[in-house]
């Protein structure tokens, strides 16, 4: 099957950053550990990255551009990108899909269904640019999905929610009208909420699938690696491993987008710096006390602000801040010593 550039979603946005012909234009279909595998209007393909370039610095989903020998000369400015800040110590970004529309952020009917770890995918999706769907998968193996869905739907005005049976062709076909032909979409969650299954009936193939453990709903990584896939009604989809853990970092925007009716009133109170707990004129507290604001939105808003500044700062940042706080706590210790020796 012959495909064009616009069926691989190509825009005027893309097009802006071209000042030659477009002939070596490929889709990034997947990343290995020297090679990518591309797709184009040629077909399928792999390029090895030259002048500089690694394949840690390109992601699934980007737009790039080849010299006739096959080698990755460069990589074109992304329209959106998904990334969160990687395990660990260090303040590396781990980069999770480019050039994304639509984010399918998928959780189950079951314990798995977790409001906090949501708003964290709702924040990324709004700080990237993607347009948020909440799928929750197994509505079939649940007594009363209407439930989770007006639970899910508390967590943002004019939120999408979708329950469904990933089984079901109708209610596949439901998931994929939130993408168009020439769109991508990417599929995030965690391990055992169904994303093979929904991934099996989008792109019409039959990956094989996990269990999950009964006691407490966790599933086991079906997903090892990512990858663009077609949809069968012309849009593409990137598959995700499991994500458990969402470490934000560079969110505040999107942060302050999922809780915009809490920021809107911290912008109203009498002093700039307001801690929003006891000071005189705080909007926030008064919203809470007049019962128009959940306390617990503030709670969670405040959370995710102070660990996406955590998570923003450089090495050299956290370090000096490591430092500082060392050397209070010596300072703490001189001064206790010195009490005791009176």
């Amino acid at each position: 099957m012959t495909l064009s550039l616009q069926d691989l979603g190509w825009s005027p946005f893309f097009q802006r950053q071209l000042d030659d012909d477009p002939l070596y234009i490929h889709r990034v279909t997947e990343v290995q550990r020297d090679r990518i595998s591309v797709l184009g209007p040629d077909g399928p393909s792999v390029l090895i990255p030259v002048s500089g370039l690694s394949t840690g610095e390109i992601v699934v989903g980007d737009w790039v551009r080849s010299d006739p020998n096959g080698h990755l000369t460069d990589i074109l400015d992304r329209q959106t990108l998904l990334s969160r800040r990687a395990a660990g110590t260090d303040a590396r970004v781990q980069l999770i899909a480019a050039n994304v529309d639509t984010l399918y952020i998928t959780t189950s009917c079951n314990a798995d269904f977790n409001p906090a770890r949501l708003e964290r995918y709702l924040a990324l999706a709004h700080d990237a640019g993607c347009y948020p769907v909440l799928v929750l998968t197994k509505a079939d193996l649940c007594d009363d999905p209407s439930e989770y869905v007006r639970r899910a739907e508390k967590l943002s005005p004019m939120l999408t929610v979708l329950a469904v049976n990933a089984h079901d062709p109708a209610d596949i076909e439901s998931v994929m009208s939130w993408t168009g032909k020439g769109q991508t979409a990417a599929l995030l969650g965690s391990s055992g909420v169904g994303k093979t299954t929904l991934l099996n009936g989008m792109a019409g193939i039959a990956e094989a699938t996990a269990g999950i453990r009964e006691d407490d709903a966790k599933g086991r990584h079906t997903t090892t690696s990512r990858a663009l896939r077609p949809m069968t009604n012309g849009g593409w989809l990137i598959d995700t491993p499991g994500m458990r853990a969402l470490r934000l970092q560079d969110a505040s925007e999107g942060i302050d987008a999922l809780f915009e009716d809490v920021s809107a009133l911290a912008e109203t109170c009498r002093f700039n710096d307001c801690a929003h707990e006891t000071e005189p004129g705080c909007a926030v507290q008064a919203a809470i006390a007049d019962g128009k604001l959940d306390a617990g939105r503030l709670v969670r808003w405040q959370k995710l602000r102070r660990e996406d500044a955590r998570n923003s700062e450089t090495i050299a940042q956290a370090r000096a801040r490591a430092k500082g706080f060392g050397k209070m706590v010596r300072e703490v210790e001189r001064v206790m010593k010195g009490t005791k020796g009176r």
